[in-house]
């Protein structure tokens, strides 16, 4: 299993599952922060979003997800003023540029975005900008990775574990997961060279009966990672319960601004209730995003759901696992009998 939205897309663009055994299986898990962020996670946005004086900013693959009620484009459509953004800095420009405004960054992303943010709000407080806030769905890896190692639905031979978020963790946090589950873990990049070396040293650690921790991703990953970028994450942030679509709430899965900080929150400032979210009729990208299912085994695949129509995340993200079987796995119209 990759747990990568970057490998996912790179896996399917390469045809590498074409190359494999029959006996060897590819499955996409958890991996795109897009997707895995919670119905309720976007139902709170959008009412975020709808509140007086708000200049919402995000980044584009999120502007299109589907809440309960329509996505925050459809509110840009309605004339609310939501922006996409390249990066935090951006929002805080904004901010900075608009003294009569709220500027509302939504943070989404694993460890690899939320040291960016955790710098950009240093910097907010800094320049001594106070209508600056972010409305904080950050996700770390590991927690995630137990939660599908657990589960008795699925038998993991190994895990392809992400390159980005790797360069910001290191190597060291997997070891401790590895051998508790006994899984083989090998941290791979994303040139179609790097997949084939990494695949091949997790099939050989399986054949063998071993669980290391191995990084082929050697020109950026190192063993104890990026430790300026630990520190701001952690100088800023702490880490909470938070609720993943698919797989639950896991514990301490996620990032909450410090005290200290939370000036800078959103949902302080915004202290909105959300009501209980509806799930989108037919749409399995919870299953997919554990690895229970293909998105070809979606009635909706192709059919109503496509890029241009998406109905679910994994169909919205750029990094989704539907997104790219659309884009280059073969159909059939298995799920259409």
């Amino acid at each position: 299993m990759e747990v990568c939205g970057t490998h996912t897309m790179a896996i399917a663009s390469s045809g590498i599952k074409s190359l494999l055994p029959p006996h060897v299986e590819l499955i996409s898990g958890p991996g795109c922060p897009v997707c895995v962020t919670t119905q309720s996670d976007i139902d709170r946005a959008m009412m975020v979003a709808r509140q007086p004086n708000v200049i919402f900013t995000t980044f584009g693959d999120m502007i299109r997800v589907p809440g309960s009620q329509g996505s925050l484009e459809d509110l840009r459509r309605s004339r609310y003023d939501i922006r996409i953004v390249y990066s935090c800095m951006d929002a805080l420009h904004i901010a900075r540029h608009n003294p009569q405004k709220n500027i509302v960054f939504m943070g989404v992303g694993f460890e690899t975005t939320a040291p960016t943010v955790a710098e950009t709000i240093l910097e907010a407080q800094k320049q001594r900008i106070d209508n600056f806030f972010v409305l904080a769905n950050f996700k770390l890896v590991i927690p995630a990775l137990d939660q599908i190692a657990k589960s008795k639905k699925l038998k993991i031979s190994g895990f392809i574990c992400p390159g980005h978020v790797s360069v910001i963790t290191g190597s060291v946090p997997y070891q401790k997961f590895a051998k508790r589950y006994k899984k083989p873990c090998v941290i791979m990049g994303f040139e179609r060279i790097d997949l084939l070396k990494g695949i091949t040293r997790l099939m050989i650690q399986v054949q063998r009966g071993q669980h290391k921790v191995e990084i082929e991703y050697q020109r950026a990953v190192q063993k104890e990672g990026n430790k300026k970028a630990q520190n701001v994450l952690d100088q800023v942030f702490q880490v909470t319960d938070v609720s993943w679509r698919g797989l639950g709430k896991i514990k301490s899965s996620g990032l909450k601004l410090r005290k200290k900080y939370e000036k800078f929150s959103a949902e302080k400032r915004f202290p909105v209730k959300v009501p209980k979210s509806r799930l989108i009729p037919g749409c399995i990208c919870g299953d997919v995003l554990q690895g229970l299912k293909y998105p070809k085994e979606c009635q909706l695949f192709r059919r109503v759901c496509t890029p241009q129509n998406p109905i679910g995340p994994c169909m919205v993200s750029s990094e989704g696992s539907c997104a790219a079987a659309y884009q280059y796995e073969g159909w059939t119209g298995e799920a259409l009998s």
